[in-house]
């Protein structure tokens, strides 16, 4: 009987601590129900209801649960890492999306191109002043 009783206790903290550990390691906004602080705290300080609690009704479904370790690399395009980006059906799509950014490219170049001139043609227009402004001191 004693060793039965001793079993239960070393698989209830087991279990507590997994549970603990659990909650730490999940992301905040995944969980269910309640906040990630309120399951922590549930679990901390019910050791053999709050794990049970975490695990029928807080836990992330799935994969949602974050792991230790090393951290992915991090994309150069992370506009390319959405799971529910949009992708061309069919070639077409595709084309009209590569014409598109093509023509945006192009106006965002005209557009520098534009802005650098004019701010060359201010630099010569006050240059010309500052030297009219020299040869009116000088005489």
């Amino acid at each position: 009987m004693v060793h039965l009783a001793l079993f239960l206790a070393v698989m209830s903290l087991a279990v507590w601590v997994y549970a603990l550990f659990d909650v730490i390691r999940a992301d905040a906004g995944t969980t269910r129900i309640l906040p990630k602080p309120v399951w922590t705290v549930i679990v901390l300080f019910l050791p053999k209801f709050g794990g049970l609690l975490w695990f029928t009704l807080g836990r992330p479904p799935g994969k949602a649960l974050t792991t230790f370790g090393a951290a992915p690399p991090i994309s150069p395009f992370p506009e390319y890492e959405h799971p529910n980006r949009a992708r061309a059906s069919t070639p077409e799509e595709d084309e009209e999306f590569l014409r598109r950014c093509r023509e945006r490219a192009e106006a965002q170049r005209r557009r520098a191109r534009e802005m650098q001139e004019r701010q060359e043609q201010e630099r010569r227009g006050r240059q010309a002043r500052d030297q009219d402004g020299d040869e009116l001191g000088a005489d």
